[in-house]
């Protein structure tokens, strides 16, 4: 059979992908494979053209094109290049195969050479391979220049919504029209007031929209709201970097709203009513969860008493309500004390870091002269001064000593941050407790500050923990007029509420000794 009677397919394809750049476009490749086809006079039956990567197999017109082949429609394929056809073992060998059961009998290319005989599909087999191979060095390539820029803090693809490119520096900043709007969005979810859905609504209405102009879905808020970039961090293949952009929003909002998401989606069954305290108590008698349920308008907590029989009574969920204010009153700080506290704590603070950075500074000296130590060593060493063995043993004496340094130099500055950020997250959470909130948000806290919930003789128990514990036994919550006489004393710890405190003799009595008898 000559190549006046042959039939061909015209093949062409363009990767979307960003490594497929250098790659002429499909009207080049038509254009060029055109003129061939009149020159060498072939017939074309069809236009195959696919815009989609070749590394994987699964191509819906290559597909369809071989399905064809196999069918009688045509007996060659005319294409640009080899890696048009196949970047994959699985294609290439499959376009092999065919060549060898003679249901393809002839490929042409613009760039390549190939006859239908051993030595023409070895050279075949040998240009897949190589498309293969440029396709797999690509992907390592550029896997590892975004592990790089992961190390030094920089987004490694196109910046996200909120974000715009730094083509000089490579690195990305806030848009100064969509970064507010996506702060507001962070701040209304944090509240726990709003859902998904109303987040979005209120996005819509401050006008923020994806790059290409359209509206917000719930699922892009929710990727949106647990996505740590905002605050300064980058999510990338399941770990966290630190980033070098400026953020959008505060470490401690993003925080808040995941807490929020996560109260948010806790499952539910399905036909039950839902209700406030639901699977929260357990009866103080019988040990049973307390269930809820609703009689004449009002919602009743009970006992499900399925162990054992239980005299415990109907209590109304308001009442069990102002219980939780009370008790929650009386295990936080008064707000003024909490205001003075907070001052305090970062005064100690800015002092601290006064004295951090004098420690740091000695530290950081006494690296840099192990360091001019260990050159000197070298030089000593490159002179003949020394000897191998005496070389290596002062070397590792010196990089153990640095070790060590730098590993205090470490621990202090943890150790200092954490002591302070501690006292600032437990102050905080007390000042939650002291303002007031909704009856969800008081629930939230009272999960905070104890355990071992139950209601007994219509009365909430629970047992605080921590710091909370303390708070209580000594009973200064909630501003109560004791509080305030205690407060308006400087000296109230002399006051009857700290008598129990364990008394002890003097070691150096004031009362005066009775002289000796003569």
């Amino acid at each position: 059979m000559n190549s006046q009677t042959k039939k061909f397919f015209i093949y062409t394809r363009k990767s979307t992908d960003d490594k497929d750049r250098q790659v002429r476009s499909i009207a080049d490749q038509l254009s060029e494979l055109k003129e061939l086809a009149l020159k060498e006079r072939i017939e074309i039956v069809d236009v195959f053209v696919e815009k989609q990567t070749a590394k994987i197999p699964g191509r819906p017109v290559f597909n369809e094109m071989i399905g064809r082949m196999e069918h009688g429609e045509a007996s060659g394929i005319l294409a640009w290049h080899p890696d048009r056809l196949a970047r994959n073992s699985v294609d290439g060998g499959k376009i092999i195969y065919l060549v060898d059961t003679k249901v393809i009998l002839d490929l042409k290319f613009s760039t390549f050479w190939f006859d239908p005989t051993p030595q023409g599909k070895f050279m075949l087999s040998i240009a897949f391979s190589q498309s293969k191979y440029y396709v797999d060095n690509l992907s390592e390539n550029i896997k590892r220049g975004h592990r790089q820029k992961l190390k030094e803090g920089i987004w490694p693809r196109n910046a996200p919504l909120g974000f715009v490119n730094d083509t000089e520096t490579k690195t990305i900043f806030p848009d100064a029209e969509r970064a507010p709007c996506i702060a507001k969005a962070f701040e209304a979810y944090s509240s726990g007031k709003y859902t998904l859905r109303q987040v979005r609504d209120i996005t819509a209405l401050l006008g923020l929209k994806t790059r290409k102009e359209h509206e917000l879905s719930i699922s892009d808020i929710h990727n949106m709201l647990k996505n740590p970039i905002f605050c300064g961090l980058i999510r990338f293949g399941g770990e966290i970097y630190e980033g070098k952009h400026e953020p959008i929003i505060s470490k401690k909002l993003f925080d808040t709203c995941q807490e929020v998401m996560k109260r948010k989606s806790k499952p539910k069954a399905r036909g039950l009513k839902e209700y406030l305290y639901r699977g929260f108590f357990r009866c103080g008698e019988c040990g049973c969860f307390i269930t809820t349920e609703t009689q004449k308008g009002h919602n009743y907590l009970r006992c499900t008493k399925r162990k054992n029989p239980c005299l415990q009574k109907y209590v109304r969920e308001e009442f069990i309500t102002s219980q939780i204010q009370e008790k929650i009153k009386k295990v936080s700080l008064p707000l003024d004390w909490l205001e003075w506290m907070i001052a305090e704590n970062e005064k100690d603070r800015q002092s601290e870091n006064q004295s951090s950075v004098l420690f740091a500074d000695s530290v950081k000296a006494e690296i840099s002269l192990v360091d001019s130590k260990i050159e000197k060593l070298m030089s000593a060493y490159l002179e003949s001064a020394l000897s191998l063995e005496e070389y290596r043993d002062a070397k590792n004496a010196l990089v153990n000593a640095k070790q060590l340094l730098k590993e205090k130099l470490s621990a202090f500055q943890q150790k200092a941050n954490n002591r302070f950020e501690l006292t600032d997250q437990w102050l905080k959470s007390n000042m939650e407790l002291a303002n007031d909130a909704t009856n969800e948000e008081k629930l939230h806290l009272l999960k905070k500050v104890g355990s071992n919930f139950e209601i007994k003789d219509r009365t909430v128990l629970f047992e605080p923990r921590g710091a909370w514990k303390i708070l209580g036994g000594f009973c200064f919550g909630g501003g109560s007029l004791h509080t305030s006489a205690l407060r308006a004393d400087p000296i109230f710890f002399a006051e009857p509420e700290f008598s129990q405190m364990r008394r002890r003799r003097d070691s150096n009595p004031r009362g005066g000794l009775k002289p000796l008898p003569l």
